[in-house]
């Protein structure tokens, strides 16, 4: 992989979509974009490292995934990250660490699940945050939340420079 230049700018407008899709109580709603009322779905969020587990592997064994990436069909192992304010993919072990903790519970959300099988799937070769991994991650959102959610990805990326 080469250096990883706009990652901090990827989190950022990630940020900005976790706020587009936050609705207090859950369900859907809808979201104004680009001149356009989409409806969203409600995002999952985790109780438990063995729940993000079985999601993974639920995403994994997803028909529409394995078609669409390679890399599906190689197992991804998810353990509680300690201490940490971020989920972290790791290429070496297949492995997702996120904190599960009280205080870090931010993470147990469907999104930054996502955001970290995405690495996993990414083939691009480029860099961690460029975009392939960015195309990796709005076909996998849309395969998995829908086009609505992949739109939300797509346009908001897209005028970050990051696509």
């Amino acid at each position: 992989m080469t250096r990883d230049g706009k990652r901090s700018k990827f989190y950022q407008t990630e940020r900005l979509i976790f706020r587009l899709m936050e609705r207090p109580g859950g369900g859907a709603h809808t979201v104004e974009l680009a001149g356009t009322t989409i409806t969203v779905p409600a995002e999952a969020k985790f109780g438990s490292v063995d729940s993000v587990q079985r999601y993974v592997d639920q995403v994994l064994g997803a028909e529409a995934v394995a078609r669409a990436f390679d890399r599906a069909a190689v197992p991804i192992s998810v353990r509680d990250r300690k201490s940490a304010q971020a989920a972290h993919y790791t290429a070496a072990t297949a492995e997702i660490a996120v904190p599960a903790s009280s205080e870090n519970r931010w993470a147990m959300r469907e999104l930054v699940i996502l955001h970290e099988v995405a690495h996993h799937l990414d083939s691009s070769g480029g860099p961690s945050h460029g975009p392939g991994f960015a195309q990796t991650l709005i076909t996998l959102v849309g395969l998995v939340l829908g086009p609505e959610t992949a739109l939300v990805y797509r346009v908001l990326l897209g005028e970050a420079g990051l696509t």
